[in-house]
């Protein structure tokens, strides 16, 4: 492979430098030379290895923030290996790892091993996240510095939410001298205890315990309110109601250092989805109200929450082919996640670059890491995406090991063409048309 590549004929969409137009795109040794009009590199071209994209978008590398790659402990559910390549597979250049793993994410020797696996796989990078607390326990701060050092980009007990008040502030506290931020998981054990779906007349009709929209909302306003009084600089995972968004909404405008995200599945699924005791519905936070839905796309489209990420959630058949009160929470999203964002264009009204910014800048600047971006000198990743293609999802066909989505089998237009990471192409669906005739 050439030292040298270039990407021509596309749509060139960079929310971060105002770009939304035919461009071409230069990478040399790893890293953006330059984006130019068309055919601006003719000279350069010689020599080169050419991606075509007529008709096709190109964007800073898509990054998801929010992921389970279960290693290390889990392996039978997903692997760094097998969730970067998934990541690749679905047009992502780079994914931030949650802490949840055995043993915890809380100490440089954990952190250092999900690096060296993740430079094993060549596929997307890993940003490892550390534990705010010891063990996920919710009881003493973990080793935050030690594990800035080692390579964390940012902190969370994703998975459970931190009830102690106290350490939740002096995490906001501590993580700000590392100009990192907190992601929380909002939830109220309490108010939540025992819920398995959303609470409304669905969970009463099926006969299983809900957890009330209060119980994200009240973590939601605690965590502002300390944010505020730390100068922390906050991260919301998976927001999944409308008051939620609203709370976000009014930080925001206070000046605060807060961000948000939402999932695609909290984007385009109700509580509905979990009618007939469909496991593969179940989440955590739950699916909530078509009024959710419709608030959590009002928060994309006037950018109030930040970042679009999937919270890839592997699990085995067997933890998911349960009874609905014992079944596992979560599902897996690198690979649909793109597809399914893209209506929203058509669907909710969302700018295209309002959309590709949660996926780029929006996600790099909360993590502070230098992506999502094509300025020059930027790191080469980028995707190139076929808007039109028209597709049918099989879960047994993906990269992830784990099979647990709701989407299975569902019809899909867009999708990554090429995946490129540091100026190699990790995945494309040229060479996967090939591998599979």
């Amino acid at each position: 492979m050439s030292e040298r590549l270039l990407i021509t004929g596309g749509t060139v969409i960079d929310p971060a430098n105002g770009i939304e137009e035919a461009r071409d795109v230069l990478i040399e040794a790893g890293l953006i030379r330059a984006v130019g009009a068309p055919g601006a590199f003719r000279k350069e071209a010689k020599g080169a290895d050419v991606i075509e994209a007529e008709g096709q978008w190109v964007t800073p590398g898509l990054i998801d923030m929010h992921v389970h790659l279960r290693e290390p402990g889990f392996e039978y559910r997903e692997t760094v290996a097998t969730g970067a390549a998934a990541a690749a597979a679905g047009g992502f250049t780079a994914v931030a790892c949650m802490a949840n793993t055995k043993p915890v994410n809380d100490n440089a020797a954990v952190t250092e091993y999900i690096l060296d696996r993740a430079r094993m796989a060549r596929a997307a990078s890993v940003f490892p996240i550390g534990a705010v607390s010891v063990g996920l326990e919710g009881k003493q701060l973990a080793e935050i510095g030690e594990m800035r050092r080692a390579g964390i980009v940012a902190i969370s007990d994703d998975g459970k939410p931190v009830g102690d008040s106290g350490l939740m502030r002096r995490a906001l506290e501590y993580a700000r001298l590392f100009d990192m931020a907190v992601i929380a998981h909002e939830e109220d054990p309490q108010l939540a205890e025992d819920g398995v779906m959303n609470e409304g007349p669905t969970s009463l009709r099926l006969g299983l315990k809900g957890i009330p929209p209060a119980a994200e909302e009240t973590m939601v306003a605690r965590d502002i309110a300390l944010a505020e009084l730390t100068s922390g600089k906050l991260h919301i995972a998976h927001l999944s109601t409308a008051g939620s968004v609203e709370l976000v909404r009014q930080a925001k405008r206070r000046g605060l250092a807060v961000s948000a995200e939402a999932t695609p599945h909290h984007l385009f699924l109700t509580e509905e989805a979990v009618e007939g005791y469909n496991t593969n519905a179940k989440m955590n936070p739950p699916l909530r109200r078509e009024i959710d839905v419709e608030a959590l796309r009002e928060g994309v489209r006037d950018e109030t929450i930040d970042v679009i990420a999937t919270d890839h959630a592997p699990h085995h058949v067997d933890e998911k082919e349960v009874e609905f009160d014992v079944a596992n929470f979560g599902i897996i999203g690198l690979e649909t996640a793109l597809p399914l964002l893209l209506r929203l264009i058509g669907e909710a009204s969302v700018a295209r670059s309002t959309l590709i910014r949660a996926l780029t800048v929006g996600p790099a600047r909360v993590l502070g890491i230098p992506r999502g971006t094509l300025s020059e000198g930027a790191v080469g990743d980028v995707t190139v995406i076929d808007p039109a293609a028209v597709w049918r999802y099989f879960a047994r066909e993906g990269r992830s090991k784990s099979r647990n989505t709701p989407f299975d089998e569902w019809r899909m237009k867009g999708r990554a063409t090429c995946t490129i990471v540091a100026g190699r192409v990790v995945w494309s669906a040229e060479e996967q048309r090939r591998e599979t005739a």
